[in-house]
Parts: C-alpha cells; structure tokens; sequence
C-alpha cells in the first residue's frame, strides 16, 4: 500500500469474497484506505468505505468453526454483501478492532447537542457541527462552537431515533451518561447512516463490558432497594430517614456498594455510578413493565 500503514500483524483470515474455503495465514494489514488480507494464496482488499459493520468476537455460520478471539468485517462489493473474519490472539486483536473503529468513525461529520438533558430537565441548548474522534474509552465531540467528550465507562444507555434536527428529520443517537456527577442526556446525528452504524456497534462493544462486570455482582432486595432509594433522594435527604434499616447496618450496606462500584460519593450526596444506574434501571423496568 501506498499510504501509511496503521495496522500490520500475521494471523488468520477468511473472506466469502474469496475463493478460500480454510482460513488461510497471512499478514492483516490496515490504512486509513484500505484493509488488505494478504496470504499465499493472492489477497483480498477491502476499501474502509465498503464496510458497513465489524463485529468483535463473532464469526458467522458460513464461514464456519475455525476461528476464536475475532474481528468480523461486512463489506459491499458491488450490489453484493460479503464477510470476512481475522483471527489472532487477544492482544492483537483487541489493538486491530480499536484501530479499525478509529479508522473508520475519525474526523465523521456530526451535529450535537450537549447536553439536551440534564437529570429530568430538558436544556436550552441547540444542535451544532461536531466531528467525531475515538479516544481511549471515550468519544471526543469537536465543533467550532464547543467541545466535549463521553467518558463511555460512564454510560449508562443509548438508543437510536428520529428527531427534529435544525428543521429536518435525521436518525439520532440518544447516549445517557454521568459526567461531574450528574446524569445527562446528549444527543448526535451522523450524516451517515453507515457510520451511526459503526459507530452504535462500537458503543454495543464497550457497552456489553459494563454490563458483563454487572453479570458477576450478586446483590440482595435490601442491597437493590437501597439503590433504587440513592437514586430517588436528592441533595440534603439523608437516606437514613428514606430506607428502614438501622444506621450502623446502613453503613455497612452503603460500604458494600461502594466497593461493587455501584455507588460514588460526591460533594453533596450520595450518587450512583454508570454500574448502579444500570442495575436501578433495570429494576424499575421490571417494576413497571
């Protein structure tokens, strides 16, 4: 390849574009172009504008059983959608993924508004130009009349919509978050309807990490109900005279949560981390589904 190579590391690779029926070992090599997947038996190359969606840890049926820690790639070739899957230890294909999503999402136009809620209230502020940058564990927002970032650690939900943008209908990508303490809501229409893919497959990615920690929490219905009441009580409300436990049982229940990580202590109150909104999300779902 002409240009700078991002990416170049031996593993193993398939692609439905290719005549290949076996995974074949070659050199994996990535610019801000192109993907080429170069082996013995000729190459496969595949420009970044061609791809639609990557997959981490995923390889589908028709490619078969032969792969473990993976990047999946879909891409169009013609009028035609084809898959191609590299294999490679964990560390190198972490590092790949990263680099592939930072290649593909980098400098994409987008139109922002931060925050558009702040807890329940709804802000004043309007949608204006942003371009996208990758960042480690988070998504920087630089536009000429602000910049801000989301620390994806603190995530707590994200869903994609429709919604007004400057007078015209545009698919938006709503992202709850905690930034400073306090749970906000920021709002980012793409131009392209193949990046927000990416880009919403990347979020899934760093999203299900999160959650997979929560998958190993075991908490009790005293543990839950006491997050559910961190979550409802404001600053200056002593959770003492909210939940019905006796004080010294109460530090040691608030102890525990801070040690899950399900709870932070702020200048005021009491909060719950991007971990405990999730938990409390959850249980008021199922309360009220």
């Amino acid at each position: 390849m002409s240009e700078s190579v991002i990416a170049d590391f031996v593993g193993k690779f398939n692609a439905s574009a290719s005549d290949r029926g076996q995974p074949a070992t070659g050199r994996i090599l990535l610019s801000q172009k192109r993907l080429v997947l170069a082996g013995e038996g000729g190459k496969t190359t595949i420009p970044l504008s061609d791809i639609f969606d990557v997959a981490v840890g995923h390889v589908p049926p028709d490619l078969g059983d032969f792969f473990d820690s993976t990047v999946t790639i879909a891409f169009r070739r013609g009028d035609r959608r084809h898959v191609a899957a590299v294999e490679a230890d964990d560390g190198k294909i972490g590092k790949f993924s990263t680099v592939l999503f930072k290649a593909l999402l980098n400098g994409t136009r987008t139109t922002v508004k931060h925050p558009a809620r702040v807890g329940g209230r709804v802000t004043d502020e309007t949608f204006h130009p942003a371009k996208l940058y990758l960042e480690p564990k988070t998504v920087r927002f630089k536009g000429p009349d602000s910049t801000f970032a989301v620390d994806l650690s603190t995530v707590t939900d994200f869903e994609r919509g429709r919604r007004d943008v400057n007078g015209t209908k545009q698919e938006v990508l709503s992202v709850r978050h905690m930034q400073d303490g306090q749970a906000m809501t920021s709002l980012a229409a793409l131009d392209s309807a193949r990046e927000m893919s990416i880009l919403g497959r990347y979020l899934r990615l760093e999203y299900s990490d999160i959650v997979a920690d929560l998958a190993d929490i075991s908490l009790s219905e005293q543990e839950t109900e006491l997050l559910v009441a961190v979550y409802s009580t404001g600053p200056g409300v002593s959770l003492a005279n909210v939940v019905d436990v006796e004080p010294s049982q109460l530090e040691m229940l608030l102890a525990d949560m801070r040690e899950k990580e399900l709870i932070e202590d702020g200048d005021e109150t009491t909060t719950l981390t991007a971990k405990g909104r999730i938990v409390v999300s959850d249980k008021l779902e199922a309360v009220n589904s």
